[in-house]
């Protein structure tokens, strides 16, 4: 029996599929800014499994995860049959006959798909359903970035390599009901993507072609100038190659979306570019969830509202609401103890936020409190605060053990104590993720009990037929 032996970035994108349009309007609804599952079993119908992009969780069974294992868990698609049926067929996956052969990798040439005689579907999708402006249009279609699939009639975006040469593409649905996809043609060297290049120092990210061009459409004055790149889903790769390649960029804007992926990936990246030794990086964010919203709020068409980004949003909160607190130098080890061992996490991290800035003091460094608000709200990355209660729970321990052995040693030189007052810290950044986590299932719980629980209302109505 062959098995296919999927590339990463095939899981990936497997696993990244929107799942809300691959199910159609049929089997999912709308609940305020999340949609909901509707499935039968053995005990009825339910809508308890909540969806955002490729990821999915059941609230009535407490579990979850990403696309692939959607379609194995609800629609009985075998791992290979989903991963293939989520990139519609277009993989870059090698078949092999034994699952105990060790066969030599197979890099697939990249080559493009045919292209149609026209783009006539693929303009009036661009035009009528996304509000691209034509002549933008034009402009990418005359430099052979965009044209129409011969066999489908997909829209497909070309990342082009230095010299013109085409190394990239992705392939976009242009169906306006039922499932739609976009996928990477196999091949594709992710060093590349779509974009386009100007001559001043401003290069401008996005998550996807529609969304560059969206913006180039709102935002059209000297856009020839300006510098362009669409990622194609959150790769980096393709950013730090441009960089690269055009030593005259110097700013870089993150227009990624205003969702939970989009805020994700503007932190994310922002990060790795400073690593690069990049300094100049800017945030915008759309005013809706992405660019082409907000075109199609311009022409009065149905759309998509930004979604925050909850958990940072509580994060935030918290540290905002932190009071000062006055602490016994003499007891700091033990009422550190008695506030982890209250179970109040805000009472945690004001005795922790004031007993660092006590040991900083005594190291030389003013430190007041609203200095170390800031400190945990720039120092906060929502993309790498991830996990359940309980390995937060688990964290929070480990840096309670951390720094009560560091308040142990006696005799601390300057240096021993910003350790001291760094592991504190700590202790306080991880009650504050904890809390934050705590606060999302609590409400995640009652939620869920209002949509179950009927309402007075309903009942008055019953009981009156």
């Amino acid at each position: 029996m062959s098995y296919i032996n999927f590339s990463e970035d095939d899981l990936y994108r497997a696993n990244n599929a929107d799942l809300v349009s691959y199910l159609g309007g049929g089997r999912v609804k709308r609940v305020g800014s999340t949609y909901r599952y509707i499935y039968t079993d053995g005990s009825g119908t339910h809508d308890s499994v909540t969806i955002h992009g490729g990821k999915w969780y059941d609230h009535k069974n407490q579990r979850g995860g990403y696309a692939v294992k959607f379609l194995q868990e609800f629609l009985g698609f075998s791992f290979q049959d989903s991963v293939i049926e989520l990139l519609g067929g277009h993989c870059s996956a090698q078949t092999v006959s034994s699952p105990r052969a060790a066969p030599e990798p197979v890099v697939k040439p990249f080559e493009l798909p045919e292209p149609n005689a026209d783009m006539r579907r693929v303009f009036a999708y661009l035009t009528k359903q996304r509000f691209i402006d034509p002549q933008i249009i034009s402009h990418f279609a005359h430099e052979h970035k965009i044209y129409e699939e011969k066999k489908y009639h997909n829209v497909v975006f070309v990342g082009t390599d230095e010299n013109g040469n085409p190394k990239q593409a992705s392939v976009r649905s242009t169906l306006s009901f039922g499932k739609t996809f976009r996928i990477t043609v196999a091949g594709s060297d992710t060093d590349y993507s779509f974009s386009h290049f100007g001559n001043d120092e401003k290069l401008f990210v996005f998550e996807a072609p529609i969304d560059m061009l969206s913006f180039i459409t709102l935002y059209q004055k000297d856009w020839k100038n300006h510098s362009y790149i669409a990622m194609n889903g959150v790769y980096e790769s393709a950013v730090l190659k441009a960089l690269e390649s055009h030593s005259d960029l110097r700013s870089v804007y993150l227009c990624t979306d205003n969702d939970s992926g989009g805020i994700e990936a503007a932190e994310r990246l922002r990060d790795i570019l400073y690593e690069h030794g990049y300094e100049e990086i800017f945030r915008i964010a759309p005013q809706l969830k992405d660019w082409n919203e907000s075109l199609k709020q311009l022409h009065g068409a149905e759309y998509l509202p930004a979604v925050p980004h909850e958990r940072k949003e509580l994060y935030l909160q918290s540290v905002a609401e932190l009071n000062d607190v006055k602490i016994n130098p003499n007891r700091i080890a033990a009422d550190l103890i008695a506030a982890y061992n209250s179970a109040d996490r805000k009472r945690l991290a004001e005795f922790s936020v004031a007993a660092s800035e006590h040991f900083l003091k005594i190291a030389g460094e003013e430190f007041p409190l609203d200095r170390m608000k800031n400190r945990l709200t720039n120092e906060y990355r929502c993309y790498q605060d991830k996990g359940s209660v309980s390995v937060k729970l688990g964290k929070l321990q480990s840096a309670m053990t951390a720094g009560l052995e560091q308040l142990r040693k006696p005799s601390q030189t300057a240096v021993e104590l910003k350790i001291t007052a760094r592991k504190l810290y700590d202790i306080a950044d991880c009650a504050l993720r904890l809390s934050t986590e705590e606060t999302l299932v609590q409400r995640a719980e009652q939620k869920e009990t209002s949509e179950e629980v009927p309402s007075d209302e309903s009942f008055q109505m019953s009981m009156s037929v």
